[in-house]
């Protein structure tokens, strides 16, 4: 059973809209707790911009200071609330007063950011090519009941990766599981 953390507010859907804060979250989801400064360096964001998407994660409940990971006093580390990561339920936000424009911004954001993968999916990979990168797509026929069933099995397959490899290790890197099952859609181009 998930215990990633439920969103149903729509000022919680709009901080972590923001891209640089969806990215820490998810970092912090794969890593486990870690330093502000390390986490500004593994991202590419300069610290003080760090540290403000930090305090507003935290000032919604998503995420919160891991002092047991901090190297004294002064440092700051920091946890996702919950290991699993967030839940998003724009069903109960779209009743919410202004949840209606903050799931369609939300979406508006995923949409692109599902582009941008899938782009990066399928692009010639440059740079470092001591990385592993698979596409794959499959039609299977289904009832309602089977995708949730397949769902439910795909997914603890990937939250025991998760859980078995969360951390800091220097020899690993975050990958991004992306999977999407949905009734086939229509060919948006027909002329391709």
């Amino acid at each position: 059973m998930p215990s990633n953390r439920l969103v149903r507010d729509p000022k919680i859907l709009r901080a972590i809209a923001h891209p640089a804060r969806n990215r820490i979250l998810t970092e912090l989801t794969a890593s486990g707790p870690m330093r502000a400064a390390d986490l500004a360096r593994e991202l590419g964001l300069p610290a003080n911009q760090m540290s403000f998407h930090l305090r507003q994660l935290a000032k919604y409940g998503l995420v919160e200071e891991a002092p047991e990971a901090a190297r004294d006093r002064r440092d700051r580390a920091w946890r996702a609330v919950s290991d699993d990561g967030v839940r998003i339920d724009l069903g109960e936000i779209e009743k919410a007063p202004g949840g209606r424009s903050a799931a369609a911004v939300f979406r508006r954001h995923r949409v692109a950011w599902g582009h941008a993968v899938v782009e990066a999916a399928y692009a010639e990979p440059r740079g470092d090519r001591d990385i592993l990168r698979t596409v794959t797509e499959t039609a299977v026929r289904l009832t309602k009941d089977e995708a949730s069933e397949l769902a439910a099995e795909l997914d603890a397959v990937v939250d025991r990766w998760a859980e078995r490899t969360r951390g800091t290790d220097d020899d690993r890197r975050t990958y991004l599981w992306f999977s999407v099952l949905q009734p086939h859609p229509e060919d948006p181009d027909p002329d391709l």
